[in-house]
């Protein structure tokens, strides 16, 4: 293990290129794959788990009006396809490779989906990825078209989530810090893990399909803020479909996709920390520790500890817009890094810029769906308001370790008066999560925003919570249209 040239205490991970120690490791995710079934999902899973997806489908339902989401609608009308998937939130029935694409592009789209979080201290806190919007359209498309039972979804949906997870924890940190956006190239795995477990493939054949979904994998940050961010999750489920169909019909693909020192790791990291995935697969499972995270605002989740404290120190001391003077945001370097638009001119580089975020709290109170929209971003009072924050690093967040979003606040008002606060995480971290009512809560929020119907959207909360006894998933699907 070397420092990264880069600097900045990022380890770069030497990958095993003359040893034998990361041999198997494809296989060994395969089998885990095959292997697992409903009986080796802890109760505990199941339940944290279930949020993730009520969360992605009520994305999915928000992704539907957006603009991204009626190019995506537009596009496959011209395509004239037929098929039995649902594209979520539209009259829509298409394949199923089609429906992924579309919903996962749908869940993406206002960058309000769930996020990894790192267990390394070098690794970038909620900078892994966002593991539902890859795998749940994957999932759901399939199960649809299968007639799977609820029980049989929610196993390939997890093993989806844990082998994407598992793999984004090992790569280097270089994977994320030179470029790659690893919700787009970890979560193929997601999506072919999914789609294999459903299709019931054997080893041989997932084997397969890890190898020809990781040469779909791709995915550039320098793409974050504009509608190909949610592109990437898109064709990352369905690339991991078209990987294990085209494995089911015989293509051929090399067996050492993820260890070999041409494969994944290597190509995609310059390496990876072997420790960190072998053995590890369910043990824990990424949802139980370090746990993911569901979003409380649809920007990046970097911002979300700064907007919770924020939130916090305005109704804690009555802050109104006219009496800020200056407000500082202090941070690791790491994430000025991701959120990268300062002064944002449209609603997608808003989710990205720390500034915009803190300056709608000042103005409203609340920073929901609503305000993230090209007219709010155009507001004179939010272009004044964003000239007043100053968002820069922070020695003593830097110091805290990447493995956190630490964020100081420093508010000074035209009065003379200073208030302060900091959190490490965010509203719907682990540490601070969020209850089924809650996630229903932002579900209401989502399906009000699409202006889809309520009856329907209740009806899937309920459904949903009892996801393990449906005997059919075509029981929610039918809603979902």
């Amino acid at each position: 293990m070397s420092e990264n040239a880069a600097g900045a205490g990022i380890r770069h991970f030497t990958p095993d290129i003359h040893s034998e120690h990361g041999e198997g490791l494809t296989r060994e995710v395969a089998s885990f794959i095959v292997d697992s079934a409903r009986d080796d999902l802890p109760d505990e899973l199941i339940d944290i788990g279930r949020k993730s997806i009520l969360d992605g489908i009520g994305l999915a339902i928000a992704g539907s009006v957006a603009r991204s989401g009626r190019i995506v609608q537009d596009y496959l009308d011209k395509q004239n396809l037929t098929g039995n998937a649902t594209v979520i939130g539209t009259a829509q029935r298409v394949p199923e490779r089609f429906a992924a694409f579309a919903n996962g592009i749908g869940v993406h789209a206002d960058d309000y989906d769930d996020t990894q979080l790192a267990v390394q201290a070098d690794r970038v806190y909620g900078l892994l990825t966002h593991p539902t919007a890859p795998c749940l359209p994957a999932a759901l498309a399939i199960a649809e078209c299968r007639n799977s039972a609820g029980h049989d979804f929610t196993l390939a949906y997890h093993l989806g989530v844990e082998v994407e997870s598992k793999i984004a924890e090992a790569i280097s940190p270089r994977h994320y810090q030179h470029g790659f956006h690893s919700t787009a190239t970890c979560g193929t795995f997601a999506s072919a893990a999914a789609t294999a477990k459903l299709n019931g493939l054997d080893l041989d054949t997932t084997v397969r399909a890890l190898g020809i979904a990781a040469s779909q994998a791709a995915g550039l940050r320098e793409n974050f803020g504009t509608m190909t961010k949610p592109f990437h999750a898109g064709r990352a489920a369905e690339a991991g479909i078209i990987a294990a169909d085209f494995a089911t019909a015989g293509w051929t693909a090399t067996d050492r996709i993820l260890e070999s020192p041409r494969g994944f790791f290597q190509a995609h990291g310059g390496g990876y920390a072997l420790d960190a995935i072998r053995g590890k697969l369910g043990k824990p499972w990424t949802f139980i520790e370090p746990g993911i995270s569901i979003k409380p605002h649809p920007s990046g989740s970097l911002t979300h500890p700064g907007m919770t404290t924020m939130l916090d120190l305005i109704l804690k001391h009555d802050i109104r817009p006219q009496d800020v003077a200056r407000v500082a945001v202090g941070t690791n370097h790491n994430m000025p890094n991701a959120l990268i638009h300062h002064r944002p001119v449209d609603e997608l580089q808003a989710k990205f810029s720390m500034e915009f975020c803190i300056a709608i709290l000042l103005l409203e109170r609340r920073g929901g769906l609503p305000e993230f929209t090209d007219e709010v971003v155009h507001r004179g009072d939010v272009k004044a308001m964003i000239e007043k924050i100053d968002f820069g690093v922070h020695p003593e967040a830097e110091a805290a370790g990447y493995h956190k979003m630490t964020t100081i606040i420093d508010i000074e008002l035209v009065d003379g008066r200073r208030f302060s606060g900091r959190a490490d995480f965010g509203k719907g971290s682990p540490a601070n999560p969020m209850s089924y009512d809650e996630v229903a809560d932002k579900f209401m929020g989502c399906v009000e925003f699409a202006r889809f119907d309520t009856g329907r959207a209740e009806r899937i909360v309920e459904l949903v919570r009892r996801l393990e006894l449906l005997k059919s998933v075509r029981e929610l699907t039918d809603l979902l249209r």
